[in-house]
């Protein structure tokens, strides 16, 4: 089986050498580099990558993409998507060589850690699907670009256990043309409610709460818009914009519809637990927590948001559960919440305190 790695690249030489060890278990590594000024394609040449240079102009990653996939040798069985600031763990070619002849799929999907915790551990988790065979794909969209089947019959992808890649992104990269390009999007894909909920995230972030409020009821609005996690995720920035802006009831309301829309996600009942954390309403916390907690499966799809999954919903409910007189819960909790995030010296006066209540206050 030949395996081949592609990617496109501007100005990542301070990745090169720990992507390309990444990446050396596969047969090829083909780079397009965009423009690069720090030394990149040399840098990457040095290596063992072939790279090729060119300008996109207009710039939009789908493009870049697919003419980076253009650039691969033709008789490869399987190709993989990766950018520079991502590594796999180790023995992922075995993996994915087993996933092949178990499944023999055009698609495949691995486990893509998006973000670390500050402690160390995974943030936000999803399964990726960028391993794919040359034929039958395409780039779609200018920005937050995914791959599209042209095949008549549907595809069903694969799953590769085993092939983990971990994302370490640049935290002084801007994301100043991200905008621009989701407007974009917008503009050629105006019944796309994907594109209507990352413009309205990205209006969210820049503190265009207006216009953030308008694409997501927009999106919301759209026929098309059935996918129950992302709705749930619209509604739960709506309420980000209407807090940001004081009114404290109507985003309470979209929380609890986030909820509603998506029952089985964790991320709707903790961001509820700190709506009412804020206003001390200390069963509101606690019942929203526990809610939230009783959710052990984590999604395998990208809206799932690493804040519900670390110590934060265990924190909270220690918090809610202390002010209860619920000593036994709250340490119960706490100690939870320290096992998520043992480097947190806030959470080891907070595991204390518990410990001297509850020894304090015995249960009957």
């Amino acid at each position: 089986m030949k395996l081949y790695v592609y990617a496109i690249c501007r100005d990542e030489a301070k990745f090169a050498a720990r992507w390309m060890a990444s990446m050396s278990e596969a047969d090829g590594v083909y780079v397009l580099d965009t423009g690069s000024a720090d030394g990149s394609p040399e840098r990457l040449e040095q290596l063992g990558a072939h790279v090729f240079r060119r300008a996109i102009q207009p710039w939009r990653f789908d493009d870049a993409r697919n003419l980076s996939l253009e650039l691969t040798p033709e008789d490869g069985d399987l190709y993989i998507c990766t950018d520079l600031d991502e590594i796999f763990d180790p023995g992922w070619r075995q993996a994915l060589e087993r996933a092949a002849a178990e499944q023999n799929r055009p698609q495949y999907r691995y486990r893509y850690v998006w973000s670390h915790l500050p402690e160390g551990g995974d943030g936000m988790v999803f399964w990726h699907d960028k391993i794919h065979t040359r034929q039958g794909f395409r780039w779609r969209y200018p920005v937050h670009e995914t791959l599209v089947w042209q095949g008549a019959e549907l595809c069903q992808p694969g799953l590769a256990q085993g092939v983990c890649l971990h994302h370490w992104p640049d935290p002084e990269k801007p994301r100043r043309q991200y905008l621009p390009l989701l407007e974009l999007a917008v503009q050629e894909n105006p019944q796309d409610p994907r594109c209507a909920h990352y413009l309205g995230r990205e209006y969210l972030y820049a503190g265009q709460w207006e216009k953030a409020q308008s694409q997501l009821l927009r999106g919301l609005s759209l026929p098309a818009n059935r996918w129950k996690p992302e709705r749930a995720a619209s509604m739960r920035y709506l309420s980000q914009c209407l807090l940001a802006q004081g009114q404290e009831q109507p985003a309470l309301s979209w929380l609890y519809r986030a909820v509603a829309e998506a029952p089985d996600l964790r991320e709707g009942y903790v961001e509820c637990a700190q709506y009412f954390y804020q206003r001390q309403n200390w069963p509101g916390v606690l019942l929203m927590c526990e809610s939230a907690l009783a959710i052990r499966e984590r999604s395998p799809d990208y809206i799932n948001e690493a804040f519900a999954w670390g110590a934060l919903p265990w924190d909270l409910a220690a918090l809610a559960a202390w002010n209860l007189g619920a000593f036994g819960r709250a340490l119960e909790y706490g100690e939870k919440a320290m096992a998520l995030a043992p480097q947190n010296d806030r959470l080891k006066q907070n595991l204390a305190f518990y410990r001297r209540s509850s020894a304090a206050n015995p249960p009957e």
